[in-house]
């Protein structure tokens, strides 16, 4: 089974970057997507971007696209979200998803793991 461990969040001002990694262990497919979704407090789990760990296509949402980057290195299972320009609304926690089939990837239902998340604060 695939586990995952997220790393590199904190706190950073509005305008700053920072890079998160996460490391997967286990078996990954050629179908394998795996992506980011954050959750802000009282707010729900959404959809930041994801990637095809075969041939590298990306998604994003429209609320990151231009500052975010989403990028894998297949020789160290790892996946990495380099984020440019926050903004006090990117302040949430971040996690890292493994979708199997690589179906429907700004569904959470579709994902069957999950990190357990590293805390994102941008201040202003």
């Amino acid at each position: 089974q695939v586990q995952l461990v997220e790393s590199g969040g904190g706190l950073v001002q509005a305008g700053g970057s920072l890079r998160l990694s996460c490391a997967a262990s286990g078996r990954t497919f050629s179908s394998t997507v795996m992506s980011w979704f954050r959750q802000a407090p009282g707010k729900e789990r959404e959809f930041v971007a994801a990637i095809r760990w075969s041939g590298g296509s990306t998604d994003y949402a429209d609320s990151v696209k231009g500052r975010f980057t989403i990028s894998r290195d297949n020789a160290k299972n790892t996946m990495y979200l380099q984020m440019n320009s926050l903004k006090p609304e990117d302040t949430a926690v971040y996690y890292c998803a493994h979708n199997r089939w690589g179906l429907a990837v700004t569904s959470i239902d579709r994902y069957d793991r999950w990190g357990q998340g590293t805390q994102v604060t941008v201040s202003s």
